[in-house]
């Protein structure tokens, strides 16, 4: 004969049952919803992102296709397949000479994704102490989280830049945007002075190159060698030499008014030593935000002279004297601010 449950032990399982339905299914906070909400923003970030990927093919003239949007979404074929098809089912993409093609809805879309992207970017170099190598990545994530409204007000917050902290246009509300007019590096003839307006941010492997080499936007350049096996140029008095196909990927423009021995000139300051003093020549395009104006609030403008006052026991930081005021930079800090020995500087 079966045992009757104690009425207590089935009281407790029944209210666990209840328990785990509620939450599981509760409207917006259960487990399932909240299951099904995530599956619903993958999806989305997916459109978006081929979106993207068919907005960046049609840039450079290429028709993307399944096998494109697999690779760049990392997914199979069978999902890219059903990725476009929702695509045009929702009128933002046609299939063209069996690529495909952004429909003027499609387009508008891309654009306000890689508006959200390249704002972000933005703000993260302007207004926070995210490393560069982050930025993308970052960027990545809240594209699909910032709404038209949110990204207006971000711009407005930031001043309505023009240009990413890479050198990309960043479209306005309306879609409207300005390429920039640079050509790659390697297309640059010898011992002409040059300005960086853009570092490309992709592929991943390439940009982490260049990071390295911490070149960035607004930089003056001079090359002195290019060749199919190497790229030599200068910046300041720092020599940097990459292969051609990385060096591609960095976009100058002339410089007719600049001389050559201007481009050369200056040194970093953590280069200076005790009793050294040097004329401040430039504050480095990577030298941005918070950190900028903290430099310009103390004093450190062109013209300004600097004494090195003494270096601490470990080497780092280094006190400078900067108008009559005492200072402390670390090293990464002073190897951003470009000067002259004050014993070579010639004011002009």
């Amino acid at each position: 004969m079966a045992a009757i449950p104690d009425p207590l032990i089935a009281i407790l399982i029944a209210a666990a049952i209840v328990i785990i339905a509620w939450l599981s299914f509760r409207p917006g906070e259960g487990l399932f919803p909240r299951w099904r909400k995530a599956r619903q923003i993958t999806k989305r970030v997916l459109l978006e992102d081929a979106l993207k990927h068919i907005q960046r093919g049609e840039r450079h003239g290429t028709s993307p296709t399944l096998q494109s949007i697999a690779g760049a979404l990392d997914v199979s074929l069978n999902q890219a397949a059903g990725i476009a098809e929702d695509l045009q089912e929702m009128d933002l993409i046609t299939i063209q000479d069996g690529g495909f093609a952004l429909t003027p809805d499609g387009r508008e879309y891309a654009l306000r994704i890689i508006r959200a992207h390249r704002l972000w970017e933005e703000y993260l170099a302007e207004q926070t102490g995210f490393d560069e190598s982050e930025w993308h990545d970052q960027a990545d994530q809240y594209e699909h989280l910032l709404s038209a409204e949110q990204a207006r007000e971000l711009a407005q917050q930031l001043g309505n830049p023009a240009y990413d902290p890479h050198g990309d246009p960043i479209p306005s509300s309306t879609g409207e945007f300005q390429h920039h007019p640079g050509k790659p590096l390697t297309t640059m003839e010898l011992n002409t002075p040059l300005r960086i307006v853009h570092i490309e941010d992709e592929p991943e492997e390439i940009y982490a190159q260049l990071v390295a080499e911490e070149l960035s936007p607004g930089m003056k350049a001079l090359i002195t060698e290019n060749t199919s096996k190497r790229v030599r140029f200068w910046i300041g008095d720092e020599e940097h030499v990459l292969a051609p196909i990385v060096a591609a990927n960095i976009s100058v423009i002339p410089l007719p008014d600049e001389k050559k021995e201007q481009i050369q000139r200056g040194t970093p300051l953590n280069s200076l030593k005790p009793g050294d003093k040097g004329l401040v020549l430039s504050l480095s395009p990577r030298l941005r935000g918070a950190d900028r104006r903290r430099m310009m609030d103390l004093g450190v403008l062109p013209g300004t002279e600097i004494d090195v006052a003494m270096r601490s026991p470990s080497g780092d930081p280094t006190a400078y004297r900067i108008r009559g005021a005492l200072i402390a930079l670390r090293s990464d800090q002073a190897n951003l601010i470009q000067v002259e020995k004050q014993n070579e500087a010639i004011l002009q």
